[in-house]
This record gives structure tokens, C-alpha cells and sequence, in this order.
């Protein structure tokens, strides 16, 4: 059963905590991983990008020169698509890049990203993480203290606005929530900074 040691604030160590074996020593899943992934970077897209079609276009209804006899190429509208101010030939138009997943399939690559964190011991538990006003150089303190350096994820149980706004000018810094989390953020960062109570939530819920 893996372990991971549990600190407060000032970066030191409270003892061991017992990971559960099913969502922090999970046997990874790459593929999985990789599909997940792919499928969230999709649905971010907002697939908004349009181009106009011949149909589309306005000008072009008068034919430019006669059909023979000018010695030039034919043409029908100056609105072709070889013709500069022209139509564009299969151009984007608006669509949904969403990817189906199913929910096996996402827990599988949480799974996966969370074991792989603790097997590259980038997994840090506090016990808590409070402030008393919104200010960065107090949650600069407490990474020092974790000696926690490069981009982070800070997981907490629920909404806390003055940890957001002391960790969010930091950069390298992400924050979300227990059920905000996803594989793409676990693996972007270098370490995962974790309260106490979040974990057990995050336990629960994947477990």
C-alpha cells in the first residue's frame, strides 16, 4: 500500500499517511491516458472558426467577360475560389470537436496520472491550508516550506477564494477543486499539492 508523508504549513513532516491501493498504486493505463487526454484538449476547442462557401460570398451574379472569342481563361462569377476576394474551397466552418468518453474510462486515467505522481514522489499533503487575507507572499512561504518548485496543482476539498487569490499570481500555479479535477491538469504539473480532507474525498470518490 503506498505511502506519502503528511505536512502543515511550515513544511513539516506530521507522520505517514496510507494511500489507497486502488487510486494512488494503480498500474498505468498509457493508452487510456492518452485517449482522455486528447478528448479534453478537444472539448476546449470552441470550434468557432467559419469560412464563406460560393453560396456565401456576395457580389460575383454577372458573368466577368463572354463565354469564347476573348482568348482569355473562362469564368462565371469573380467570386471563384481562385479569384483573390473569392470563395474558400472546403474552408472551416463551425462544429462541435467533442469526444465521447465513457465515465469507466476517465477514472481509469485519473487513476493512472494519481499513482504516477506518487510513484515520482510529486505528491505533497498538507494537513491544512488557510489564510488569513488573500496574499501571495504567504502561499510563496508555504511552497518554500513544502520545497515545492516549478508548476503546481493545488487540490483542494471545496471553493476557498483566499487561497485562489494567493496562489493565482504565482506562476506555474493551477487550483481547482476535488471534483474539478482531471487527468490533463494532474499531468501538466510537477507537483500536486493536496489538502488532507481532499484527498479523503478524492479516495472516495475514485476508490
Amino acid at each position: 500500500m503506498p505511502k506519502v508523508n503528511l505536512y502543515n504549513m511550515e513544511g513539516a513532516s506530521l507522520g505517514e499517511l496510507e494511500l489507497s491501493e486502488k487510486v494512488f498504486g494503480a498500474e498505468a493505463n498509457e493508452a487510456v491516458v492518452h485517449e482522455v487526454v486528447v478528448a479534453y484538449l478537444a472539448g476546449l476547442r470552441r470550434g468557432t472558426s467559419s469560412t464563406k462557401s460560393r453560396g456565401e460570398v456576395r457580389g460575383g451574379g454577372r458573368k466577368p467577360w463572354r463565354q469564347k472569342g476573348t482568348g482569355r481563361a473562362r469564368v462565371g462569377t469573380i467570386r471563384s475560389p481562385l479569384w483573390r476576394g473569392g470563395a474558400i474551397i472546403f474552408g472551416p466552418k463551425p462544429r462541435n470537436y467533442e469526444k465521447g468518453l465513457n465515465k469507466k474510462k476517465v477514472l481509469v486515467a485519473l487513476r493512472s496520472a494519481l499513482s504516477a505522481k506518487v510513484a515520482e514522489d510529486a505528491l505533497l499533503v498538507v494537513d491544512e491550508l488557510t489564510f488569513q487575507a488573500p496574499k501571495t507572499k504567504d502561499m510563496l512561504k508555504v511552497l518554500d516550506a513544502l520545497k515545492s518548485t516549478g508548476k503546481f496543482l493545488l487540490v483542494l476539498n471545496e471553493t476557498d477564494d483566499v487561497v485562489a487569490k494567493s496562489a493565482r499570481n504565482i506562476p506555474g500555479s493551477a487550483i481547482t477543486t476535488v471534483n474539478g479535477l482531471t487527468t490533463y491538469d494532474v499531468l501538466h504539473a510537477d507537483k500536486l499539492i493536496i489538502t488532507k480532507e481532499a484527498l479523503a474525498k478524492v479516495e472516495e470518490v475514485l476508490a
